[in-house]
């Protein structure tokens, strides 16, 4: 029978304590938390980012909407939101298409955007959407055109 060398014996798997698997736990969750916090701040930032751009994607879809119908399209913006509404000429009354609130901004418009079957729209619009971390500022020109710049 082969006997193994002493050195050889000691190599057998030992596995982890419960005390050395609580503590690389309890770091782990300490890391975790950490990140969350730093990751917290970054959320407002990105909230006026996103309420910026869906804001100029609602207003070429409202133009797009007013082409492919065939009749007006409007946006109307409130102090957290805004809804999209279109002409109904049979009741002569504007009618709610979409409504949205949008999180962690406020929005002013200087007009309400009506858009045209032609692709123009009634007047030019400044749309500021701005948070504590900054403002962004989208104008629409007559022809429709769509400019976002950052303030």
């Amino acid at each position: 029978m082969k006997t193994l060398p002493t050195h050889q014996k000691s190599l057998s798997p030992r596995g982890f304590s419960l005390i050395e698997t609580l503590l690389a736990c309890s770091l782990l969750g300490a890391v975790v938390c950490l990140g969350a916090v730093s990751f917290q701040r970054l959320v407002p930032k990105y909230r006026l980012k996103s309420a910026a751009w869906e804001v100029r994607s609602r207003l070429a879809y409202a133009r797009t909407r007013s082409v492919f119908d065939g009749t007006p399209v409007r946006l109307r913006f409130e102090e957290q939101g805004y809804s999209i509404e279109r002409f109904d000429g049979a009741a002569n009354q504007w009618k709610d298409l979409e409504k949205s609130r949008l999180e962690g901004v406020s929005i002013r418009a200087n007009n309400t955007p009506t858009f045209y079957p032609q692709g123009t729209v009634s007047d030019l619009a400044t749309i500021l959407v701005s948070n504590p971390e900054g403002t962004y500022r989208i104008t629409l020109a007559i022809s429709g055109k769509v400019t976002v710049r950052r303030l």
